[in-house]
């Protein structure tokens, strides 16, 4: 049970969580967020419970898929997202701006934004990139588990020592269309490159701490600083893969990414057996692994706040789309969060921060950049 103190600060402030994989859900099968379901980790039902003012839904496609193919995926899925928009306007917002969670927060709803989970879904075009700008995405990774033809990942050889000199455009490009420079998934030395580049605070929509958990996928505490340098933001990933070495290090965990690398040979070209196949084998192999306390969470928060302030982190969760840790299987138990917080000794402006108020500075600060650019422009 959650007290009566950390349930009203959790309520009143702007909690919002920047990656959730659930559009993954919506193609898999039929799925009304409307109705609680058990084998899911986001619904209506339970976001209310969790209190959210945001969320962003992750728009996600094999990175073996390219060119037309992939831009007409990632464009069925925004569709996806924005079909739940439309069954449920009494509680689900369109989010498109930073206005956009104040008012829905207001009015005891969630803004829906839209994140691009990889740079390969632009299909090397910064048209398509404008194209998806224009249907409401907010922010681009630039890379997921494989290289593009623009920029290296950071579980993949290096292939163009960090970003191409087209990977530069795109990060331009993002600055011009108000949209974040999502450095998850991307090597040091694209996160390096992205950095020196952008106008606008990067964020990484969902990563953790090197030091607790020595990953690639992870940031170095150098990394969170230099982040943090420029105003980012790094929002803490729940998986347990990237919160625990037991869980990253285990023997089966190879298995399991080979297993989902191998989807799209399994099932080609039939999208919906795709994303539900990965769904049963994270499913499976999660009880395979080593079980993490959701407390791991907060470990990196602090951490994140040892090492650049109470000013540069956040949640992005990947709910829906890895395996959680025991007691944060869903997004209704968020407010755990905030009263393990608020027992550390935080204060209630700073837990405002971390639940939400950071990246929604950030994502202002997107936005005026946009604005600024586009009136000088005229």
């Amino acid at each position: 049970m959650i007290s009566p103190d950390a349930r009203a600060v959790h309520l009143s402030s702007l909690v919002i969580d920047t990656h959730v994989d659930t559009v993954q859900r919506l193609i898999a099968e039929p799925t009304d967020l409307g109705i609680h379901d058990s084998n899911g980790a986001v619904d209506i039902p339970s976001l209310k419970a969790g209190g959210l003012s945001a969320i962003f839904f992750a728009v996600w496609v094999p990175s073996t898929v390219k060119g037309a193919a992939v831009v007409h995926r990632a464009m069925g899925q925004i569709d996806a997202i924005q079909e739940q928009v439309r069954l449920h306007p009494d509680f689900l917002l369109p989010g498109l701006k930073a206005s956009d969670v104040y008012v829905a927060h207001s009015r005891g709803k969630c803004a829906v934004f839209v994140g691009l989970e990889g740079g390969h879904l632009i299909a090397s075009d910064l048209g398509v990139l404008r194209s998806f700008a224009a249907l409401g995405a907010r922010y681009l990774t630039l890379t997921h588990g494989s290289n593009t033809d623009w920029a290296d990942s950071s579980t993949d050889a290096p292939l163009h020592n960090g970003l191409t000199t087209f990977g530069k455009e795109v990060i331009r490009e993002l600055n011009r269309l108000g949209m974040l420079v999502d450095v998850s998934h991307a090597s040091d030395k694209t996160f390096y490159d992205a950095l020196e580049i952008s106008d606008t605070p990067v964020i990484a929509s969902h990563s953790s701490c090197r030091s607790l958990c020595d990953v690639p996928r992870n940031l170095s505490d150098e990394m969170i600083k230099a982040l943090a340098a420029r105003g980012g933001v790094v929002q803490i990933n729940f998986h347990t893969g990237f919160l625990d070495e037991k869980v990253a290090k285990s023997e089966n965990t190879p298995e399991l990414f080979r297993k989902m690398s191998d989807v799209e040979k399994v099932f080609p070209n039939d999208v919906r057996r795709q994303a539900k196949a990965c769904r049963e084998i994270a499913r499976h192999h999660g009880a395979t692994l080593p079980q993490i306390s959701w407390t791991r969470i907060v470990d990196h928060i602090d951490h994140v706040v040892e090492v650049a302030g109470a000013d540069h982190v956040g949640l992005g969760s990947d709910f829906d789309g890895g395996c959680m840790p025991r007691g944060m299987e869903s997004v209704s138990q968020l407010p755990r969060i905030t009263e393990s917080l608020m027992q550390k000794g935080y204060s209630t402006g700073d837990i405002g921060k971390i639940l939400g108020g950071n990246i929604l500075r950030v994502l202002t600060a997107a936005e005026k950049r946009a604005e600024a650019g586009n009136v000088h422009a005229d």
